[in-house]
Formats: structure tokens, C-alpha cells, sequence
């Protein structure tokens, strides 16, 4: 809200609405801004003034005085779009945010068509706000109470002592003027005349009797609504023998006892409906009929109150023809009910009353709390013993359960539900209200069998589907059991001991991991243990490896680089147990078992042409390290896992999540196969809601589901911080230099141009060239022209900042790990840093396995200080525990990778405290790109992602203000 900064607003009445004025003035006494500098206000030739203000004063406030204060006067049309950005702005004055609320709520008053003609005191054509329903009185009322009293601060005139408007009335007075300043267009003619669509004032004393009839019929019209009382019924069964009513022993009085039918004659009564009566200007009002027909009793309603109650009876009179009897009353207060009219009341007369404004209450004690709930149990004759559960392939029996207030109702009780044929009925001595489609169900209980899956997904998240609709769902029995050992989690109970054979000591958060990777393997279901990296993912695996004890080996699949981080962990913590690599052209799976079954280490390339051999072969278990590698289940790498074979699955990763849910899906499809259903139906249900935020409670219902399987630790939760050195995260801001601002905005403006021309997936990728552009140029512009030179200082802020941080931690013996997501910008970084005599080595996805681990050797022996790192290819794995300092060059856009890569050198085994740098490009796209790296990162918690290629589906315009460079004040 340029301009408007922090000034307080008050609406000023006119005798006219629409010439109502909304002033702006400064609370603290400064200066006012001038109209010019306030957007969408036009040029008018006196809008600066004075207005007088009461203030408090004294200590405690107990004393107010007039002040005469400067003030900008803004016509409405002028004043609303102001009035509804402040309701939005936190920086705005809380007086002008509550007159943006009312602003905001006069706009949807005209936008539902609730306007009424009328003329002022003076006899002046004006619209009001009306009529108001009870939501629209509680939302005027919730404004005024939030209002300070700058907002209504303009004291009232000749009132002694001094009176300051009353808010509500204040808001009001502002509904209806906004009411008569928007509808006044040629349109407005053809609904009431022509002098209401005039801007101009038009004195019409001919219309005074009009629209003192238009007043009349909101301001003290009336609606009509039906109360009934449990007291006064007396329901009977089918057979007509009395059973009376929960308050009632027996018989009544013969006048009690008997109601006139529609014919003029006789039934049993069975209770009767009182008249309420409601008032149309104040929606909150209400009073019984006979009160208002008493003497006093029609206080707050105008005088023709009974005569339009008795109106509004006729009108329903015709929807219902019963309310017709009490037209001949003398009060129409109290509706003698038969049984049959009753029942009526509880089916479609209930539906059309409502549809013609008249609503019909229900007593409290008349239960109304029947439910149905889907139950998933054993079907009979199977034996789920809560062991290897989806190798049992036992079936679980789906139906309905029906319950009276949380009570679950008998097989009998249900018998007897299924066989009533009217909408009131006695179960667990009370009357119930019954819904025909509850009945449906008791009459069709049984809802089919369940496969395995399909029962422990609807245990879990507590909700199954039922003919297209979401049900709750209730697990019972040998489900019920494995649900809460699933649910347990990792707490201080689930503990196991450390297996023999392991040569180490398992910290807490270890051995809770192994206990819970135990219970899911020994249940006959995966896990995907999604720890940060650096907190001992394989030395947990290793130990569950022992404590299993299985014959058959464990298979393990692994980025390449891993290779010789996995064999040295394993002959180092489980001294003993076999483990050889099925890699290379030598390649053989012959003597892989043996005591214990021992261990055999592969790649995902290897797995992916071995597939076959790897499948005919028994494992105890299988564990991908590194999972992220099989995210795409579309992927042939993916594809080949999926065909080998064993009884526990187990998933290592520390980004469950990297760009969308359905990674998360193609990992725990692969531990716990069918446990999210189909990719489509996990799509359409989970992960289009969660992405797009538009259900809250999605991401809850994805978290319940799959919060068993998947067990995430944070280097920041209370447990772990203690285990690991202090680290600090700092952003360096740098500026362009003057060759990287001609380049970046020469981009954007080419590639802006000929994105507004482009759409679907050549858009996409425009977009995608453009922001990889710009990265590119905020590195450095040797990188964006592909030029081979070795000239490159005085071209780059980065590359300067990056000069300052070596120089410091080296001249202090320390050592650094530097990453970029472009083998090309480290080249050119090694090149630099080779001509300033900087020893440093280069580790990329070209890089063989023998050359990394020696790489890896020769940094931690501090060999080399300086370690340039492609952020894909050497963000996991590795271990670089001798860095106590990272350098970010240039910034992903997921921060669970840039995490992962800040992990090398921070993880279980760091003694020093680690400094994390991030270099960001000063008003560029990698600025705003931080703005939402910090967002995300709250998302990612909750296992999100939307990656680079959201920021594909931005509009033009949110586009460009994403790279537009804005240059530093």
C-alpha cells in the first residue's frame, strides 16, 4: 500500500450516502502524503484538509479532547481499492485494516444482489445494504468490535459531553454507502427507474409512501420457523400400542392425546410444533409466537410484526397445508402434530419448508446419533497371526457397524433396523431419528473381502471407499494389533538389543532405527529409513543384517561411488562376515553364502543389466542405498529392482522427496508393494491435494498412511544435536558486476519476449533455458559464452567472494569442500585456482570409482585442501568429515539436496564445527529463488517437493517479476 504507510482511517457520513468520505490520518502527527503518491486515487482539486479527533489522554486514559488533525479526503471510489489492500497489508494501521474488512464486505454484499432502494431523510434517491442475513449482522458486528478507536474517532456533533460514533452503527452507515455509490449505472434503470441509476442527487417526495413500504418489509419484516418438543410427543410402533415418550409413564389428557387431521378429523396425537418467530433486520432476534402476541412481548419488533408473522404462515401454508390450522387460531403460536404428520416432518415437508425459509428444529433429546462405520476384521476361519503379513494372504471381511451415540449396535438391534419402515425408532430404549440410508446398510451389512493391503491401508489411515465415497473405517481383532505395533514408533519401549558381532556401539537414535527396521522386516513389510545423511544409515542396516541372522545373503545396491564406502564400513563394524562385490566383468554370484549369508554389494548400472541373475538368486534381504536413484518407477533401473525377489526390502535416502510425491510413491511401492495403490489412484487421491494445497487435511491423511513405513530423523531433533559440532549457515549476497548486469537483463528481456509468444511444452522449456541462463551468468559470464579463457578475475562477484573465503580458511590450515550443480563452472574454478597456485582436485560424474576413493583418501589425509564437487555426483555417499567449511557456488532448488551435499562433511564423525556458505547473486533470480528455499524447506519437512519445473507453470507476469533484476537501492 505505496503511499498510505501507516495512517489510520475514519469513514465520514453524508447526508447522501454515496458522498460519504473515507479521511486518512496520521495518529503520530507527520506529515501527509500527497494525493498524487497514492495509486488508483484520481486528481481531484481539494482532497487535503482538516478533521477534528477525539484523543485519549493521561495516564491511564481516562480524559479525551478534541484535535484538529491534516487528513486527505478520498471520495469511496477512490478510497476502496485502498481500503481492501490494507485489509491484507500487516504493515498497514489496524484502524485502516478493519475498514478494509468492512470495504471488503460491503463489495460481496452488492455482489449478492443484497441492495434495496430507498430515499433519505430529505426525500433523496439512495441504495442501502439489504437485507442482511444472521452471517452478514455477526460479520458487521465482528468488524465493529475489532475496530481502535482511530477508526471511529470523529466525534459526533453537539453532543456534550463529547461522543464518539458507535462502530456498529458507524459500519452500517459505510455498507449502505458503498451501496449507493456502485450500483449507479444505466443498467439500474431497468430495476427501479432512472433516478437510482443518476449520479447526481434527485428529490423524489412522490416515492415517500413507496419506500416507506420497501423500509417496512425489511426493516420489520419477519420470517417463521417450527420448534418441537420432546415433552409434548408420543410416537407409536406399527401396531399402535402406546409407547410414549422418553419423559412420559403414560396416558395424558384426552385434549393432550388428540390432533385434528386434514379432514377435520381425529388421530392420536403425537405432539405438536411451536411457532418461532425471527426478525429480518436483526436475524439474531427471535421469539416464540405467543410471546409476541402477548402484551410486551414484541419488544425489537416492528409494529406490523404480527401481521407479517401471520403472512409468512400463510405463505408456508402452501408448501405445508397443515400450517393452515393455525391461520383460525386466534394466537397462531402451537400446531397440534399427528403421527403421520410427524413422520412428514421428518421427510420431504421438512425439505420444502426449508427450501421456502422455513427451517424446522428438532429437540435435543430426540437421539439423532445413529452412524455407521465400516469395520475391517479376519474374515472367519483365518488365522493372521500379525507375522510375514502379506505372505500370509489371508482375507479380511469389510462391513457395515451401526451405533447409537458411539454404541455399537447388536446383530439383532441391526435385524430390527433393517426392518423399520419409518423414520422414528425405538433401539437401546430411545427414540431415534433414522436415516433411510442407514437402514440401507443394515439391510446390507456385508461390504465384500479385502486383500491384505487394501486392510492395513484403511487400519491405518482410518478411512476406506465405499461406492466412490470416503467412510470411516475401524480395524478390529489381529488388524487392530498389527496397527498399534506399526504405530508404536520409536520410542524408548521399541529398543532391542545391539546384536552380537558388531563391532561398535549403537547410539539411541541407532538402535531405535534398528528396532524399527526390525519390526517392519519381521512383519513381513519394507521401510525406507529416511535419516539425514552423516547419522549412520549403514552401520544401522549392518547391524539389522546380525541381528536377522539369516542364511541368505543381504544384497545391497548402491551408486557406484559407494562401492568401497560400504565394503570398508562392513569388514570394519562386523569383522567376519562375508563381503565381496558383484561389479565389474569378473562378475559372479557363485559362494555367496556361507555362516551368517554375508554380504554382496552391486550397482544400480550392474542390477540393471543383471537383473535376471540377480532375480534367480535367494537374498534374506535387499537394500538400495541412495533410493533416490529408483524415484522414477518408469525408469528401467526401477523397473529391474522390482523383479528381484525378498522377504524384507529396505530403502536408504535421505530425500524421500526431491521434486513431487510420486517419488515417494515409487520408493514405498517398492518396499511395501500395493501399499499406496496404483500410481493413478495415488495421483489423483494423495498428491495432486498435497502439491496443490487445496485440502488441509491431505497431507495429514498421506502422513498417517505412510508415516509407519517411512521413519525420517532430522540432524536438528533433540537426541542428535548433542552428538554433532555446532554448525553455522550464512547467505553471502554479492553483486553483479557490470558485465553480468548487461548480460542478465539482455537475457531476460530476449527470453521474456518470446515466452509471452510460446505455450505448452515449448513454453516449458523456454522458461527452463532462461533460468538456467541466468544461474549461469551469476556464476560467472565465462560460463553463460562457453569461452575458453583463463581470464576470468574482475568478471564475477562470486568468483571474487569465493577468492576472499579461500584465502581466509586456508591461511588458517583449514579445508574446504566447494559445490556447483556445473562440471563446467568447476573446471573453470580449477583452472582459476590452479593459476593462483591453490592445491585442489575435481570429483564429477565422469569419475571413476578407483580415482574417487583415492580422492576421498587423499582430502581426509589433508593431502589437498580444496575439493571441487559436482553437486549431483558427489552430493551422498561420500564421507569428508576433514572439511570444516562448505561453499555453495551456486544454489539448487531443492534444499533437501544442498542438504545432502552439506552432509558430507557434517556427519557423524565431524569433531570440528562445521561453516556452511552459501554465494547468492544480489537481486537476482537466485535471490528470490533463497526467498523460497526457505519456504520449502518447511514443505520438504512434510514430505513435499515442487522443484524447478513448477516455476515453469508461472504466468508471465509472476515470471518476470521472479527474474527481473532489481538493482540495490
Amino acid at each position: 500500500m505505496a503511499g498510505m504507510g501507516r495512517r489510520a482511517a475514519v469513514f465520514l457520513p453524508a447526508e447522501l450516502p454515496r458522498e460519504g468520505r473515507i479521511a486518512l490520518w496520521d495518529p503520530e502527527g507527520g506529515t501527509l502524503p500527497e494525493t498524487s503518491a497514492l495509486p488508483e486515487v484520481s486528481a481531484l482539486p481539494e482532497t487535503s484538509t482538516e478533521i477534528t479527533v477525539v484523543r485519549r489522554h493521561g495516564l491511564r486514559g481516562t480524559a479525551v479532547r478534541r484535535h484538529t488533525v491534516p487528513a486527505v479526503l478520498l471520495p469511496l471510489s477512490d478510497a476502496l481499492p485502498l481500503l481492501v489492500r490494507a485489509r491484507h497489508d500487516p504493515a498497514a494501521h489496524p484502524a485502516a485494516r478493519c475498514w478494509g474488512a468492512a470495504a471488503l464486505h460491503a463489495l460481496h454484499l452488492a455482489a449478492r444482489g443484497r441492495l434495496l432502494p430507498g430515499l433519505t431523510s430529505g426525500d433523496h434517491d439512495a441504495w442501502r445494504a439489504g437485507p442482511l442475513d444472521a452471517d452478514d449482522v455477526a460479520q458487521v458486528r465482528a468488524i465493529a468490535a475489532a475496530m481502535p478507536a482511530e477508526a471511529h474517532a470523529v466525534p459526533l456533533a453537539g453532543r456534550t459531553p463529547l461522543q464518539l460514533p458507535d462502530p456498529e452503527t458507524l459500519v452500517k452507515a459505510f455498507l449502505d454507502a458503498v451501496a449507493d455509490m456502485l450500483p449507479r449505472t444505466p443498467s439500474a434503470a431497468y430495476a427501479v427507474g432512472a433516478p437510482f441509476a443518476a449520479r447526481a442527487a434527485q428529490h423524489l417526495p412522490e416515492l415517500r409512501e413507496w419506500a416507506a413500504e420497501v423500509a417496512a418489509g425489511v426493516d420489520a419484516g419477519v420470517r417463521v420457523s417450527l420448534r418441537l418438543d420432546l415433552s409434548q410427543f408420543r410416537i407409536f410402533d406399527s401396531t399402535d400400542h402406546d409407547h410414549g415418550s422418553p419423559d412420559e409413564a403414560g396416558g395424558g389428557s384426552e385434549e393432550t392425546d388428540r390432533a385434528v387431521d386434514g379432514d377435520g378429523g381425529e388421530q392420536r396425537r403425537a405432539g405438536a410444533a411451536l411457532v418461532q418467530v425471527h426478525s429480518l433486520a436483526d436475524p439474531t432476534h427471535v421469539i416464540d409466537a405467543a410471546a409476541l402476541w402477548a402484551d410486551g412481548g414484541s419488544e425489537g419488533f416492528g409494529p406490523r410484526a404480527r401481521v407479517d408473522a401471520v403472512l409468512a404462515l400463510r405463505r408456508a401454508a402452501r408448501v405445508w397445508p397443515p400450517l393452515g390450522r393455525l391461520l383460525s387460531r386466534p394466537v397462531p403460536d402451537v400446531l397440534p402434530l399427528s403421527q403421520d404428520e410427524l413422520y412428514e416432518l421428518l421427510g420431504p415437508a421438512a425439505a420444502r419448508l426449508g427450501a421456502a425459509g422455513v427451517a424446522v428444529h428438532w429437540p435435543r433429546e430426540l437421539a439423532r446419533t445413529l452412524t455407521a462405520t465400516a469395520v475391517v476384521r479376519p474374515a472367519p476361519g483365518s488365522a493372521t497371526d500379525g507375522t510375514s503379513f502379506f505372505d500370509a494372504q489371508e482375507l479380511f471381511s469389510f462391513s457395515w457397524q451401526l451405533a447409537v451415540g458411539g454404541e455399537p449396535l447388536s446383530e439383532a438391534d441391526m435385524d430390527a433396523l433393517a426392518e423399520a419402515h419409518r423414520p422414528i425408532v425405538r433401539l437401546r430404549d430411545q427414540w431415534v431419528v433414522v436415516d433411510p440410508e442407514l437402514v440401507r446398510k443394515a439391510r446390507k451389512r456385508e461390504l465384500g473381502l479385502l486383500q491384505p493391503v487394501d486392510a492395513l491401508v484403511a487400519a491405518l489411515t482410518g478411512s476406506a471407499e465405499v461406492d466412490g465415497e470416503q467412510v470411516e473405517a475401524v480395524p478390529v481383532g489381529a488388524l487392530a494389533a498389527l496397527r498399534d505395533r506399526l504405530a508404536a514408533g520409536t520410542g524408548e519401549g521399541a529398543l532391542v538389543p545391539q546384536p552380537p558381532g558388531l563391532d561398535a556401539t549403537l547410539r539411541d537414535y541407532q538402535l531405535r532405527g534398528l528396532a524399527w527396521l526390525d519390526r517392519m522386516t519381521s512383519l513381513g513389510l519394507g521401510g525406507c529409513l529416511a535419516d539425514d545423511m552423516g547419522l549412520g544409515k549403514t552401520i544401522t542396516v549392518i547391524a539389522l543384517h546380525l541381528r536377522r541372522a539369516r542364511s541368505a545373503p543381504t544384497l545391497v545396491v548402491c551408486p557406484a561411488s559407494l562401492l568401497g564406502n560400504w565394503q570398508r564400513e562392513i569388514t570394519r563394524f562386523a569383522p567376519g562376515v562375508p563381503v565381496r562385490r558383484f561389479h565389474g566383468a569378473a562378475r559372479t554370484l557363485h559362494d555367496t553364502g556361507g555362516p551368517g549369508g554375508g554380504f554382496v554389494l552391486t550397482t544400480y548400472g550392474t542390477m540393471r543389466t543383471s537383473a535376471p541373475e540377480l532375480a534367480a538368486h535367494t537374498w534374506g534381504m535387499v537394500v538400495a542405498d541412495e533410493a533416490q536413484h529408483v524415484k522414477n518407477p518408469y525408469s528401467s533401473t526401477a523397473k529391474a529392482l522390482r523383479t528381484i525377489p525378498a522377504p524384507a526390502r529396505i530403502a536408504l535416502t535421505g530425500t524421500p522427496v526431491e521434486n513431487n510425491l510420486s517419488e515417494l510413491w515409487a520408493l514405498l511401492d517398492w518396499t511395501t508393494p500395493g501399499l499406496l495403490g496404483p500410481l493413478t489412484s495415488f495421483r489423483a487421491r494423495h498428491a495432486r491435494l498435497v502439491e496443490s494445497g487445496e485440502d488441509d487435511e491431505a497431507a495429514e491423511r498421506l502422513a498417517r498412511l505412510v508415516r509407519p513405513f517411512l521413519l525420517r530423523r532430522k540432524k536438528s531433533d533433540p537426541g542428535i544435536v548433542p552428538e554433532l559440532p555446532p554448525k553455522t549457515e550464512t547467505d553471502h549476497p554479492v553483486s553483479l558486476t557490470r558485465e553480468q548486469a548487461s548480460l542478465y537483463e539482455a537475457s531476460v528481456r530476449e527470453s521474456m519476449a518470446a515466452i509471452e509468444g510460446a505455450e505448452g511444452i515449448a513454453r516449458r522449456g523456454l522458461v527452463m533455458k532462461l533460468l538456467s541462463s541466468l544461474k549461469q551468468i551469476c556464476n560467472h559470464p565465462a560460463q553463460y559464452l562457453k569461452e575458453d579463457t583463463r581470464r576470468l578475475t574482475g568478471r564475477s562477484g562470486k568468483l571474487e567472494l569465493l577468492d576472499e573465503l579461500l584465502d581466509t580458511i586456508l591461511s588458517e590450515g583449514g579445508s574446504v569442500l566447494v559445490f556447483t550443480q556445473y562440471v563446467t563452472m568447476a573446471r573453470l574454478l580449477a583452472d582459476h585456482l590452479a593459476a593462483r597456485a591453490v592445491r585442489t582436485q575435481l570429483l564429477h560424474g565422469g569419475t571413476p570409482v578407483a580415482r574417487r576413493e583415492e580422492m576421498v583418501d587423499r582430502f581426509q589425509s589433508a593431502e589437498v585442501p580444496v575439493f571441487l564437487l559436482s553437486l549431483k555426483a558427489a552430493g551422498t555417499g561420500l564421507n569428508l568429515t576433514r572439511a570444516a567449511h562448505v561453499i555453495h557456488y551456486d544454489r539448487w532448488w531443492n534444499p533437501a539436496v544442498e542438504d545432502q551435499a552439506t552432509d558430507r562433511a557434517y556427519r557423524i564423525g565431524q569433531t570440528q564445527p562445521v561453516q556452511v556458505h552459501r554465494l547468492i547473486a544480489e537481486g537476482t533470480v537466485e535471490d528470490r529463488i533463497a526467498e523460497m528455499i526457505a519456504s520449502k524447506r518447511a514443505l520438504a519437512d512434510a514430505v513435499l517437493g515442487g522443484g524447478e519445473a513448477a516455476l515453469t507453470e508461472l504466468t508471465d507476469r509472476e515470471l518476470a517479476d521472479l527474474v527481473s533484476l532489481r538493482r540495490p537501492a
